[in-house]
């Protein structure tokens, strides 16, 4: 059990038998009154979203999830197969539980599967990912440095912002935390 003052963006909390990943903290201290811990959660068995507010008083239990590797292998209609690398089972995943990792899913890419009570709650991927330029706008001549950057599409379909020097089919290292071109790869 932690005190709700020490909730930080995204902890694993058990609430009301519910467990939630913490998107947002704020600590609201009101000039009459105790201070508050107001949270933004997302239950992880639905991927619904919950505002809710802690007394700084409360105590939260902090749940521990199990991180297993796995590789994304191909779509089967609204299921996304992954394989996890160490016994070769295959677990079919929704959109909802694969939640912003969706626009990286690449054939043979090995992701993070957070796993709770044996059951995949949660999807990272690697910090950085090699993807092919399925669509952009040819080179401008004459563009000014300032001026440098166009919009591309990659194969997952995730539109990200590229140099002028970056054309259709070549593949781009991107970091997945900010969704940022980082060089050609």
């Amino acid at each position: 059990m932690i005190n709700a003052t020490q909730i930080r963006k995204g902890m694993i909390v058990k609430v009301e038998d519910e467990i939630y990943k913490v998107l947002e903290t704020t600590h609201v201290t009101p000039g009459k009154g105790q201070a508050l811990m107001q949270t933004k959660l997302r239950r992880l068995k639905d991927q619904t979203l919950h505002d809710y507010r802690f007394r700084s008083k409360d105590r939260v239990e902090q749940a521990y999830l199990e991180t297993v590797e796995m590789e994304y292998l191909y779509q089967d209609g609204d299921a996304f197969v992954f394989m996890n690398l160490e016994n070769y089972e295959q677990v079919k995943l929704s959109k909802q539980v694969i939640g912003n990792a969706v626009s990286y899913l690449a054939p043979n890419i090995v992701f993070t599967l957070e796993m709770y009570e044996k059951k995949p709650v949660g999807v990272n991927p690697p910090m950085t990912i090699a993807l092919k330029v399925v669509k952009t706008a040819p080179y401008l001549k004459g563009a000014t440095q300032s001026a440098s950057n166009k919009p591309a599409t990659l194969e997952t379909g995730l539109t990200i912002t590229v140099p002028q020097f970056i054309k259709e089919g070549d593949a781009v290292k991107i970091d997945t935390r900010e969704d940022k071109y980082l060089e050609r790869a």
